[in-house]
């Protein structure tokens, strides 16, 4: 499987190899997970990937229930148990921690998929790279780790945390590259402030910053500002599902919209995130991105909810000559909120508080009860040196009802009040 090669496939040979993988995978799963063997029971199992809406959908409280009556990985791991050669597990940001089993090839598959993405975001051979992302039991360690080597880049195993040594590292280094969260370069701009008297962001030489695990970057204003301030290129290089796939699609330099990359391994579907109803797949549609496996070992998955909201924006050839199926993430379906009948989500909120220069582009939704909710309370953060006033933040509020058509309250804090991580941040917080 070449990092690359799929990704110029026709789409009527991606369709035939999809339909064939289809054929092996539906039979392993019946086979060997008793987890589906329960949801179907008595029903027939789809021959032709076209009728897979026949099947009922599965949802993480489902894989939650299985692991809980079947520790560690639940009755959906269709491996032999020795065979597994790793366990991750899952941020944990919406809900209980899952843990995700992977075999020898799961591995290798998964690397191979990472490296198409970073590639097609630019990264190229030989490259020094910094990796910034969490290595404990977090899928965003360890195999992306392997995806930038799968890729041909030479790969610093940094980790998130202590940031001295890092800006330290990158200068003595000369490193060009960095992959991490988009919001961990906020972090690292506090550090340069407070520890390197005379240093800006831009002055350490970094060329290409790749992104995952966190929505925003395919916010102009947020990128705008990144790429300003740290003066590389940026790129949503890393979007993934861990309960699926780690890594399977990117940004490349030609679209602001993500391919998707791992169609030789992944059937996707639309599906109306209320009813559950099928959406046909093409472009202009939108609705909540439902991933099968075509091509998995341990934890295989058929129909399954990522609650990740998404818009199929192309699916003709890009300009830089890839065939594969583009979209962007709207936000997710168990994130979403509901403003006096207009749904909100928290990407489309820090999209607008990236487009002020006051503020630092921080921010939290704090929502109190079950709603229903007339007004859309923010946290904002300012940035530093910038003065808080009521005259901004009624700007801000103004900003959000002309771009969102919903009120909100906005709260100006001062600047650094909200925490940094190397990991993925939980923007809406919801309060008892």
């Amino acid at each position: 499987m070449s990092p690359a090669s799929e990704a110029l496939r026709l789409p009527e040979d991606i369709a035939a190899l999809q339909q064939e993988r289809w054929q092996d995978q539906r039979a392993y799963v019946v086979r060997q997970s008793p987890f589906f063997a329960r949801l179907w029971a008595g029903r027939h199992v789809p021959e032709r990937l076209e009728d897979l809406p026949a099947l009922p959908l599965c949802d993480k409280a489902m894989l939650r229930e299985s692991q809980a009556a079947h520790p560690p990985f639940g009755d959906y791991l269709a491996a032999v148990r020795e065979f597994v050669i790793r366990l991750h597990r899952t941020s944990g940001t919406t809900g209980q921690a899952m843990n995700i089993a992977q075999t020898e090839a799961d591995v290798a598959q998964t690397a191979a998929i990472g490296a198409r993405c970073f590639q097609a975001a630019g990264l190229t051979t030989g490259t020094l790279t910094v990796h910034c992302l969490n290595y404990r039991m977090w899928m965003g360690g360890v195999s992306d780790h392997l995806s930038l080597e799968a890729a041909g880049a030479t790969v610093i195993p940094f980790g998130a945390g202590e940031s001295q040594l890092l800006i330290r590292t990158i200068l003595d280094l000369k490193v060009r590259v960095i992959h991490c969260t988009p919001s961990y370069p906020a972090a690292l701009e506090r550090t340069i402030a407070e520890h390197f008297p005379g240093l800006a962001p831009r002055d350490l030489g970094l060329t290409l910053g790749l992104f995952g695990g966190e929505a925003g970057l395919d916010d102009p204003n947020f990128r705008g500002r990144l790429e300003n301030v740290w003066g590389f290129t940026a790129r949503n290089a890393n979007y993934g599902v861990s309960d699926v796939f780690s890594n399977f699609a990117s940004q490349c330099w030609a679209s602001n919209d993500l391919h998707f990359l791992g169609e030789d391994v992944l059937y996707p579907e639309l599906i109306e995130p209320e009813s559950g109803d099928p959406v046909a797949w093409r472009e202009g549609a939108s609705g909540e991105l439902v991933l099968t496996h075509l091509k998995r070992e341990a934890q295989p998955l058929v129909r399954f909810r990522t609650n990740d909201v998404i818009v199929v924006t192309g699916m003709g050839r890009c300009t830089c000559g890839r065939l594969t199926p583009r979209f962007r993430v709207l936000g997710r379906s168990d994130d979403m909120v509901v403003v006096r009948g207009v749904n909100i989500f928290p990407t489309a909120v820090g999209g607008v508080i990236a487009g002020f220069d006051a503020l630092s582009g921080e921010f939290r939704i704090r929502l109190k009860g079950n709603g229903p909710y007339d007004r859309l309370p923010v946290d904002a953060e300012m940035a530093e040196g910038a003065e808080a006033s009521e005259a901004l933040a009624a700007r801000a509020e103004e900003a959000i009802k002309a771009t969102l058509r919903t009120s909100a309250n906005v709260t100006l804090l001062p600047p650094g009040s909200l925490p940094r991580t190397g990991g993925k941040t939980q923007r809406l917080i919801r309060e008892n």
